[in-house]
C-alpha cells in the first residue's frame, strides 16, 4: 500500500489531505508542530479507516535538517514515500521596514528551506524507484509582487519556479511535480498571517481548505505542472500577462491595503 508525507497536516489544507488520502486507502505520515490536533487527526482517521496505518511526527520543520530528520527517521522505518505534499507554510502581513525580522526569517525557513529539502531527499528515491508523485502548495501569490506582503509572495514565487523546473527535469522518469496555487482560502492562514483587516479576505466569502484541497489532489494525479484554483484566480493570472508588472504590484497594493 502507498504512503503519503503531508506536512503541515493539522489544520487547513494539509488537514483535508489528509482526509482525501485515507479515504483513498493511503497510508499517511502527518508531520506538524501540534501534537494534540495531530494526534486528533489521528484518531478521526483510524476509526474511519482502521486498516490505515497512520504515523504522527511533531516537528517544527523550521529548524535547521528537520526535514533530514524526518527522513532518517522513515528510512529507520523502513517506510516508503510515494507522495509528499510540501504544504507547510504561512505568511505576515505588514509593511516591510515595520514586519518582524524574525518571524519572516522562520517563513523563508519554512516555506523555502524545508520544502526544498523534502523535495531533494525524497524525489531522489522516487526517481530511483521510477514512480512517484509531489505537491507544493504555492499560491496564485507567487504571479506577482506583493506589497504590504513582500517577504510571503517572494517565498510562494520560489515555489512555483522550483515546482516548475522540477516538473521538466523529472520528465520521462515516471516523478511528477505539481505546484498547487489557490487564492485566500478559509483556513488558519489569514489569523496567523494577521491580515484580517486586509480589503483581500476582508468580508469576502473564500473557498473552503476542502475544495483547494480536492482540487490539489486531483491535479497531482494526473501530474500537472501548475494548479490554480478558481476561475477567476486563472482569468487574473492570465490578465497578468497583458499587464505592466509596474500595474500589477500597484495593483495588489491597492487589493491587500
Amino acid at each position: 500500500m502507498a504512503t503519503a508525507l503531508i506536512t503541515g497536516a493539522s489544520n487547513g489544507i494539509g488537514l483535508e489531505l489528509a482526509r482525501i488520502f485515507a479515504h483513498a486507502g493511503i497510508n499517511l505520515v502527518l508531520v506538524a508542530r501540534s501534537t494534540g490536533k495531530l494526534k486528533a487527526l489521528e484518531g478521526e482517521l483510524q476509526q474511519q479507516y482502521p486498516s490505515l496505518k497512520i504515523l504522527v511526527l511533531t516537528k517544527d520543520l523550521s529548524l535547521p535538517d528537520a526535514a533530514q530528520d524526518v527522513y532518517q527517521e522513515l528510512n529507520g522505518q523502513k517506510i516508503q514515500i510515494d507522495y509528499l505534499v510540501n504544504n507547510a507554510g504561512f505568511g505576515d502581513f505588514g509593511f516591510f521596514t515595520e514586519t518582524d525580522w524574525a518571524k519572516e526569517a522562520q517563513m523563508i525557513d519554512l516555506n523555502i528551506k524545508a520544502l526544498t529539502q523534502f523535495s531533494k531527499l525524497f524525489i531522489r528515491d522516487m526517481q530511483q524507484r521510477g514512480k512517484g508523485k509531489v505537491l507544493n502548495v504555492a499560491s496564485t501569490a507567487a504571479f506577482q509582487p506583493g506589497p504590504l506582503m513582500a517577504v510571503y509572495f517572494a517565498t510562494k514565487a520560489y515555489v512555483l519556479h522550483l515546482s516548475e523546473a522540477l516538473h521538466n527535469e523529472l520528465k520521462g522518469t515516471g516523478v511528477t511535480v505539481t505546484a498547487l496555487c489557490p487564492g485566500p482560502t478559509e483556513s488558519g492562514f489569514v489569523d496567523i498571517a494577521g491580515m484580517g483587516k486586509s480589503k483581500l479576505v476582508k468580508g469576502r466569502k473564500l473557498p473552503t481548505s476542502a475544495a483547494v484541497a480536492d482540487y490539489g489532489f486531483k491535479a497531482m494525479m494526473r501530474g500537472k505542472a501548475v494548479a490554480i484554483h478558481g476561475g477567476l484566480n486563472k482569468v487574473m493570472v492570465f490578465a497578468q500577462r497583458f499587464t505592466p508588472r509596474s500595474w500589477t504590484t500597484a495593483i495588489v497594493r491597492k487589493i491587500q491595503g
